[in-house]
């Protein structure tokens, strides 16, 4: 899964950035611990966990196959028919009887295993916390949608415990994934399909891209209409009235194309991601910029540029003490992972930053949550009003 940081994004700077494929990878290609000895067999694969989501409501949630006949597949000509992956995650009305669903499909787990190097039978990866096919709860009249994009070459599995803290809150969020630009993708059957783009990646790929994404997200917004208004299963969850956004890296300024193209996103989050022009014009709804820590180095101009364009409201947050890796599931996987894979404590820090999981993932899910609740369901919280003495980690910027 690539995971380029929001000051690597830009231009010619790409050239000189190395191609970090995968969430684990980002550990090995910054601290380069794949130099490191083969680490010794363990009796037992190593089993990872999930931290639980703090909100009331249990976790329902499906996978579904949707088909967009009216576009070829922009990155396989071959494929008459774009094709996506998205999993819709649900407030429960009960779960006995229903399994918990794994953080990665079958098929997917093998392609992450062997791009990322992880010997076979070292790691167990987590179950979600999320059950399969559970009874909705739509509530009085549907709940706040929330859609999520994840970064380039990267999938929607590395976003579940954001995802599920919002889920257990009372939001539903539809987890997308962006076929052929994803690491990998699932579908019904087992086909698999791993990361197709070709070339260098320049400005103009990541344009076409968001383009690409941008369309996604729109036709995921048609299917969700019509199931809102059929008879399965998902009738009336949705309250299509209050829809939101958020993504990470590629996903944040996939999050920033979409809000500008459909008026449909009342609300946009981007978590660390770079934006290229005319994304940096804004938007006239709220948007929050949420990154990681900046250290002594400049700011990401293209953030500098999409403040001073952004006619809405609008929030800059640094998470000090993280880096671009902590806004996915890396954060809390790579420190259980690091024994069995050989990794030092030097090491785990050089790629989530030093601040602790637990502090990292209960700031981001306080302020996401946060945000998501002022502009879709307009509740105010000081918690965006400025600095909190709960989460000093989190930098007011402006």
């Amino acid at each position: 899964m690539l995971l380029l940081t929001r000051r690597a994004l830009l231009g010619a700077a790409l050239a000189s950035v190395p191609m970090v494929t995968g969430a684990f990878a980002q550990a090995r290609t910054t601290a380069d611990w794949l130099a490191t000895p083969t680490p010794t067999p363990t009796p037992a694969p190593l089993r990872l966990t999930l931290p639980a989501p703090t909100g009331p409501r249990p976790l329902g949630t499906v996978s579904l196959h949707l088909i967009d006949r009216t576009r070829v597949d922009p990155w396989k000509a071959s494929r008459p028919a774009r094709e996506l992956m998205i999993q819709i995650w649900y407030p429960a009305r009960a779960t006995h009887g229903h399994p918990p669903v794994p953080w990665m499909s079958p098929g997917g787990v093998a392609v992450f295993e062997r791009e990322q190097r992880i010997p076979p039978g070292v790691l167990t990866l987590p179950t979600t916390h999320a059950h399969l096919a559970a009874p909705v709860d739509p509530g009085r009249r549907g709940r706040p949608v929330v859609l999520y994009s994840p970064g380039l070459r990267s999938d929607r599995s590395l976003g579940t415990v954001l995802i599920e803290e919002l889920v257990s809150h009372g939001y539903l969020v539809v987890a997308i994934d962006h076929t052929y630009d994803a690491d990998q993708v699932e579908f019904p059957g087992g086909r698999v399909e791993t990361f197709a783009i070709t070339g260098a990646i320049d400005d103009a790929l990541i344009a076409k891209a968001l383009a690409v994404r941008t369309a996604d997200t729109r036709f995921v917004l048609d299917r969700l209409t019509a199931l809102n208004a059929g008879r399965g299963a998902l009738a009336g969850a949705f309250d299509l009235s209050r829809i939101g956004m958020f993504g990470h890296s590629l996903g944040g300024a996939t999050a920033a194309a979409a809000i500008r193209a459909d008026r449909r996103l009342r609300a946009g989050i981007n978590l660390d991601g770079s934006l290229l022009a005319p994304l940096t014009a804004g938007t006239d709804r709220p948007f929050l910029l949420f990154g990681s820590d900046p250290g002594s180095g400049a700011e990401d101009p293209s953030w500098d540029q999409f403040w001073s364009g952004q006619r809405g409201w609008k929030r800059e947050l640094a998470l000090t003490g993280s880096t671009h890796t902590s806004f996915t599931d890396l954060e809390t996987l790579l420190p259980q992972a690091a024994p069995a894979l050989g990794l030092t404590p030097d090491q785990v820090t050089q790629a989530i930053g030093p601040l602790t999981p637990h502090r990292a993932i209960q700031a981001q899910r306080a302020y996401i949550r946060a945000f998501f609740d002022l502009h879709l369901h307009h509740r105010d919280t000081p918690l965006l009003h400025g600095p909190s003495s709960r989460y000093p980690e989190v930098r007011f910027l402006r």
